[in-house]
């Protein structure tokens, strides 16, 4: 227990520093950009109305001590770590004078809901199918599941999305192909709300799904392959063992530690995946803000999004790491 308690601390704390490194890039690139809050600021005021020059100057003086610009950089670096765990980002130009963080956390459920569901998802039904199929080479249904799953997953998720658009957004319109729920329907802790949120999320999360399965169902059949060959199993079916307890309890289960830990490695690209995914259904997720923040030169967003982004990777990564040894008692905790 003491050697896993050490172990667990250790990955805390190279989460830690992944976070550090990863936000303070993310602050360099954002303060690095030629675009200027404050600049934007004053020119959604001057095309509203006619302003005196004077209260243009004065107001430039207010809007750069408002959002920190006024002291060097290391310094603007400085105060960004010490509101960092606050998540505290400074205000929106999305949403001025509101801050960036009210926005972030409206649209993080949504791609969290999202990233979760479709990775839970791809990950067990590749690794069931190809556990299946590494043990029974022979099955044609199975091989050509796989051919179709291994065919779809080169494909980029922002193709997959527009196909299924496509398909059942005009050729079969039955399902919804933007947004993130039915307009007649009040956002609350409803049962009625939960169904719609659950239709509206079907096209987004199959576009994941469909190209996340291929690479699970290849890495478990080769898996598998090599397990059904061990003296172990072979021993156990000559002893008469249900085919299901060998699958389950000799094969799929020693061959599930390696495509856990290689969970923790797709888990960055698939939130790339989910943000693009996003924009294609116009889903109110952390994608669709993103693009908007960009587009309207909200640096605080951008940044926000990017750091929050860091941290959930990070984070789900970290619970990877710490399952591990718990899954595999092979794995030394060290």
């Amino acid at each position: 227990m003491k050697s896993y308690a050490l172990f667990a601390l250790k990955r805390f704390v190279q989460m830690l520093v992944v976070i550090l490194c990863g936000c303070s890039i993310a602050f360099l690139i954002a303060h690095l950009s030629p675009i200027s809050p404050v600049d934007q600021v004053i020119q959604r005021v001057i095309g509203r109305a006619s302003i005196n020059p004077d209260a243009i100057i004065e107001m430039r003086r207010t809007l750069t001590d408002l959002f920190g610009l006024n002291v060097p950089l290391w310094q603007q670096y400085i105060h960004f770590l010490a509101r960092l765990p606050f998540f505290d980002f400074g205000p929106s130009l999305l949403a001025f004078p509101a801050p960036a963080t009210e926005l972030i956390m409206l649209a993080l459920p949504w791609t969290l809901g999202l990233l979760t569901v479709s990775v839970l998802l791809s990950w067990l039904l590749g690794n069931v199918l190809g556990a299946l199929a590494g043990y029974r080479p022979q099955s044609r249904l199975l091989a050509a599941v796989g051919m179709v799953f291994i065919g779809i997953q080169p494909i980029p998720y922002y193709i997959v999305a527009f196909m299924l658009v496509i398909v059942f957004g005009f050729l079969w319109p039955v399902l919804p192909i933007s947004g993130g729920f039915a307009m007649n329907v009040r956002p609350g802790w409803s049962w009625q709300f939960f169904l719609s949120v659950a239709h509206y999320a079907i096209l987004p999360t199959l576009s994941l799904v469909l190209v996340g399965i291929g690479g699970w169902f290849l890495a478990m059949r080769s898996l598998v392959s090599n397990i059904v060959s061990e003296d172990y199993v072979v021993y156990a079916e000559l002893a008469g063992v249900p085919r299901h307890r060998i699958v389950g309890a000799y094969v799929f289960r020693n061959a599930l530690v390696p495509q856990l830990t290689a969970l923790a490695m797709v888990l960055g690209s698939v939130f790339s995946g989910t943000v693009i995914t996003e924009q294609v259904f116009t889903y109110p997720g952390l994608g669709s803000l993103l693009v908007k923040a960009v587009n309207g030169g909200d640096t605080a967003v951008v940044l926000g999004i990017s750091c929050v982004s860091i941290v959930a990777v990070a984070l789900g990564i970290f619970l990877v790491d710490l399952a591990q040894p718990l899954l595999d008692p092979r794995v030394r905790p060290e």
